[in-house]
């Protein structure tokens, strides 16, 4: 899907964790609306259930019922609506709920469900096409650095959700050149195909498009991902390109690897898995995980290495640079990172 064609998700997330996850792997929503009916009204609501055996098509007996008599003989009432059962699934959808919310704090709208869907499909339409304007005192250029695996696709996440920045992931942008089979997307696939690293030339081609778009003018970015040395910081900065705010996170080789190494996917259902932090329920599933070659710790090794080599040149390059200790609750780095873009930087003593 194209960045610039938008989204609209439905049944997920459910969880907290799967709030963490999603802001992890990049998922920043621009607008969240939270339907909201009395329990006694989604209980008569549901129980109104019918489903067409043959067309799966969903009718009620109140609101949608079908004029055909012949769907109205076939029709039948879905499995798991009785009013038990739907009162089991809202309090476990309350339980969730509140520990969902407070993750979306600036992007919240909630709309009464109780009305006419019409009225709710308008109060929708008019929220999610209000511009949010950053509520950072500027309009923020943030970049983060940091090796593989300290939690910078979290805090970009959690840095775009908040203040309005456009998410700028060096590495995602490639895939998506890619996916639009463009001739630069070709020329980058070739590399990838070959497991070469992406010439610097290509890949800010591809930088400049973004970040010259409207949206990173006025809202502001947060990037990661690029540069990863001086000479790509040079060519990032001659090209106009130069953060107001940078954050260095420092996270020890042990954290990477445990965060890294053990990270698995199930082949058979796509479910992402660690075998410290979330492991599969069953020997069964443990059997068939499979370990991505970049995870191995020969690569983590390698990559956390050539970014530390690299780290003091680049800290001297952006002088005003901020160093944090990435290895802490990820909350508590984005509190350090949120007071370095609110307070004004520090000056320099000479």
């Amino acid at each position: 899907m194209k960045a610039s064609t938008g989204w609209i998700l439905d049944g997920i997330p459910e969880t907290r964790e799967q709030v963490l996850m999603m802001q992890t792997l990049g998922f920043a929503p621009r607008h969240v609306i939270v339907l909201n009916a009395p329990d006694s009204v989604l209980i008569e609501r549901n129980l109104g259930k019918r489903i067409d055996p043959v067309t799966r098509e969903i009718y009620h007996t109140t609101f949608d019922w079908p004029p055909e008599s012949e769907v109205q003989n076939r029709l039948v009432e879905p499995e798991g609506i009785s009013e038990v059962e739907t009162a089991g699934k809202l309090l476990e959808y309350h339980r969730n709920i509140i520990r969902i919310l407070p993750a979306y704090p600036k992007i919240l709208k909630a709309i009464s469900a109780d009305q006419p869907c019409v009225d709710v499909f308008y109060q929708a339409l008019t929220y999610v096409q209000t511009n949010r304007r950053s509520n950072a005192p500027f309009t923020p250029r943030v970049l983060l650095c940091g090796p593989m695996g300290s939690g910078k696709s979290l805090q970009a996440s959690l840095l775009a959700q908040k203040y309005g920045l456009v998410n700028v992931c060096c590495g995602q942008l490639l895939k998506e050149a890619v996916e639009d089979q463009s001739k630069l997307g070709e020329l980058i696939k070739s590399f990838f195909e070959k497991e070469k690293t992406v010439p610097d030339d290509v890949v800010m081609k591809v930088l400049k498009e973004r970040l010259d778009q409207h949206d990173c003018v006025q809202r502001g970015w947060v990037l990661h991902g690029f540069p990863r040395d001086q000479d790509q910081a040079h060519m990032l900065a001659s090209l106009g390109y130069s953060p107001n705010r940078v954050f260095f996170l420092n996270v020890p080789l042990d954290s990477i690897l445990e965060r890294l190494t053990l990270r698995r996917v199930d082949p058979v259902t796509g479910e992402r898995y660690h075998l410290m932090y979330k492991p599969p329920p069953t020997l069964e599933i443990q059997a068939r995980l499979l370990q991505n070659p970049k995870d191995s710790e020969e690569r983590v090794r390698l990559q956390t290495d050539l970014f530390y080599r690299n780290s003091m040149e680049l800290e001297q390059f952006y002088k005003q640079a901020i160093t944090l200790n990435g290895d802490q609750d990820p909350y508590t780095v984005f509190e350090y990172i949120e007071s370095g873009i609110i307070n004004p930087l520090p000056k320099k003593v000479l």
